[in-house]
């Protein structure tokens, strides 16, 4: 067995440099070094030697194997420079031609939104924060002070992985991380992707960005909450868009509200995008449940927080005048160059 590998590496280096192209030499090597080479077929013979022959014949053929690659790589070092030379020699450069512009590419309206909004709430002195899509109970709904038998913990709601593990339905999963993780005041966005069981029609899809808002400290009110907002919209829209509070439900706030800005299309004066009202809705918001902050060992006697959640593909499709969410993921070069 070992002469037979002494041979096969005189006769594999010979063939190798005979070889007068990269093609013929990788041809060459897979005939001697491949998966069906013919070093391949002696090392599955190994189990049929003598044991104490074994380690020997091994170490032959990881030896052998070396040297064919040494011998291969300074041969394809070779080669590549002759074709480098060849292709340059019969280059032909006609300095008449008109220059190729380089095609430029273009950020997604999507992701230009998604900065453009941490860029109002950063320069508001919010922090970004970001946490896992997976997540468990705990952090998806009990820590968020949902009821045991909350609908959104359906499963024609929620994507399960397991009884206790599911994706992300919201961004407030990491608004209880970094509570855990500090203590007040605590002022951050989470942006991020979100996952729920939603029909994909012109309005809704099953994977969607978000970006939440928290803030905690002492004497934080519902005039805060205004105020931030109404900052978002100004910095988004223009300063002659309106905010509009609605009463709502939430768990993990307490009083909750619905908000909408005033039509970016008509202005508030009533058209077929915001069926007539001029507002349209974006998101929801209120003060954080006290519940909230006792599940992470805040003072709830001494804190209060506000909060606030939108969907970016929202903001996006106001801000564009988009009336398909679908077309932000369509991937159609026909839209996107519009941007």
């Amino acid at each position: 067995m070992q002469d037979e590998l002494r041979k096969l590496q005189a006769e594999a280096e010979e063939a190798l440099r005979a070889a007068q192209s990269e093609d013929e030499l990788a041809q060459t090597r897979a005939r001697y070094l491949g998966r069906k080479g013919r070093l391949r077929q002696i090392r599955q013979s190994i189990s049929q030697l003598p044991e104490e022959d074994r380690p020997i014949v091994g170490q032959l053929c990881n030896k052998t194997q070396k040297a064919l690659e040494a011998v291969v790589e300074q041969l394809e070092g070779g080669l590549g420079q002759q074709r480098d030379a060849k292709a340059v020699s019969q280059e032909v450069l006609d300095v008449t031609l008109p220059g190729r512009a380089p095609r430029i590419g273009r950020q997604h309206p999507l992701m230009r939104a998604l900065e453009d909004t941490i860029s109002i709430f950063l320069g508001l002195g919010f922090s970004v924060a970001e946490g896992p899509e997976v997540e468990n109970y705990h952090y998806g709904f009990e820590a968020l002070n949902y009821p045991a038998d909350h609908p959104a913990m359906d499963e024609q709601m929620t994507f399960y992985i397991s009884d206790d593990v599911m994706l992300r339905s919201q961004t407030s999963t990491v608004q209880i991380r970094t509570m855990e993780a500090q203590e007040p005041p605590v002022r951050v966005v989470v942006p991020g992707r979100c996952f729920r069981r939603d029909t994909v029609d012109a309005t809704h899809c099953h994977t969607f960005y978000q970006i939440e808002g928290l803030l905690v400290d002492e004497g934080i009110t519902m005039a805060d909450l205004r105020g931030t907002l109404e900052a978002f919209a100004h910095g988004m829209y223009g300063e002659q868009t309106h905010v509009r509070f609605r009463p709502d439900f939430f768990p993990f706030t307490e009083p909750s509200a619905e908000f909408a800005l005033s039509c970016t299309m008509c202005r508030g004066a009533g058209c077929r995008v915001c069926s007539g009202s001029g507002y349209l809705e974006i998101g929801g918001c209120g003060m954080v449940d006290p519940n909230v902050l006792r599940n992470v060992g805040y003072d709830a006697e001494k804190y209060t927080g506000l909060a606030f959640g939108f969907g970016i593909e929202r903001i996006t499709m106001l801000r564009h005048g988009i009336d398909d969410i679908r077309l932000l993921y369509s991937g159609d070069m026909r839209f996107l160059a519009q941007f």
